[in-house]
């Protein structure tokens, strides 16, 4: 898409919203939403992609070149079968236990927040345990399908757990809720009351503290198979890039990049920028230092050390900015959640490849791009 809007001379976010598709032409479905323009938008605003002049090779700082570079990023929203315990006890703690595990996005916490808005409890009441075989069965934790997944599986091990506890407080006569249709009744805030009343309500330690028996639920999650045959779903983003390369010696420098995503709901933005962040530190790895190189006698990897295998260090790494379009779509999974761990990383290496070109007029088209690739022959 880079190469042909230089050689039709239209802008490439520009040549990109003139052919924005309106379904998967690959599987010819409907997208279940779809925001790369709003993603461009948003990115192209927080760059400041206006001052870019289109021309490559037209954009200097004292003698370095600069180049900007525009890429799209996608990756299909995945689900996978999951399930998850919830258990409140008459201390008024909720446990929820999930065989997950969390290798740094933070699934403790964000799995944490679920149960909490889904119970109406604050967060420091609910105890998040994962990483045993004999919590729930959930997928592996890959595929940005965690949050998507397991995060479905908690709602619905919650909303089966306020039903088991309204269904044993209708059948306690010495609850003002005793004989009630579980129809009538809501939960809010954590608390049971019949609908309109403005009563306090029972909570979760009153209904269990009658019996001193525990509330306990258990339920699984997966995508409808015929959601999944109707819909195409993906996240989206929009990563664009800056660079300055050196014209005597072909150093190249990113100075920053800025991320626009479509991922649905951001259950957490804090978790969310973080890994858009490390996501990108990826990507300038991928376009600029990480590379296998294999012994051709037995394809044996010759650098399979941090010696010799190069990736980006703190030098390396510029300002990073990530930002989050509203998208709502209620077909992806009950959260509305799509995946987010691995679409930083797709289209931070072509951002940067894209800019090498701006700033150089040089396209490469293998990773990583080396110092000679740049220089002028």
């Amino acid at each position: 898409m880079d190469e042909l809007s230089y050689k039709l001379g239209i802008d490439p976010i520009e040549l990109r919203r003139r052919n924005e598709p309106q379904m998967d032409e690959a599987e010819n479905k409907p997208f279940s939403s779809r925001s790369l323009m709003q993603c461009y938008e948003l990115g192209s605003e927080r760059f400041g992609w206006a001052r870019r002049t289109p021309e490559p090779r037209s954009m200097r700082d004292g003698r370095l070149l600069i180049g900007m570079g525009a890429a799209t990023a996608t990756y299909p929203a995945f689900h996978a079968p999951a399930s998850a315990r919830v258990r409140l006890l008459a201390d008024g703690i909720a446990e929820v236990e999930a065989a997950a595990s969390d290798m740094g996005p933070g699934t403790y916490t964000s799995m944490t927040q679920v149960a909490a808005e889904f119970l109406g409890l604050p967060p420091e009441q609910v105890r998040f345990r994962l990483g045993r075989s004999d919590y729930p069965q959930t997928p592996s934790h890959g595929g940005s399908w965690t949050m998507a997944s397991v995060g479905s599986a908690i709602r619905a091990a919650c909303v089966e757990a306020q039903a088991q506890a309204a269904r044993r407080a209708v059948a306690d006569a010495n609850l003002p809720v005793f004989g009630a249709s579980v129809n009538d009744l809501e939960w809010s805030e954590g608390r049971l009351r019949r609908r309109g009343e403005a009563a306090t309500g029972l909570s979760y330690q009153d209904i269990v503290a009658r019996t001193g028996v525990p509330v306990e639920a258990e339920r699984s999650a997966e995508r409808a198979s015929e959601v999944a045959e109707r819909y195409s779903m993906h996240s989206f983003g929009a990563v664009f890039a800056e660079v300055a390369i050196d014209p005597d010696v072909g150093t190249i420098r990113v100075r920053r990049i800025v991320g626009a995503y479509g991922i649905g709901r951001v259950v957490n933005p804090l978790l969310a920028r973080s890994q858009c962040t490390g996501g990108m530190i990826g990507g300038i790895g991928m376009a600029l230092m990480e590379r296998t190189v294999l012994d051709p006698r037995d394809g044996r990897p010759v650098n399979a050390h941090m010696a010799d295998y190069l990736m980006p260090v703190n030098l390396d790494i510029p300002k990073l900015e990530a930002f989050f379009v509203d998208e709502v779509d209620p077909h992806v999974n009950p959260l509305g959640v799509k995946g987010l761990g691995e679409i930083a990383l797709v289209g931070t290496a072509p951002a940067i490849a894209n800019a090498v070109f701006h700033a150089t007029g040089r396209r490469v088209r293998a990773l990583p791009i080396h110092i000679e690739d740049v220089l002028t022959a």
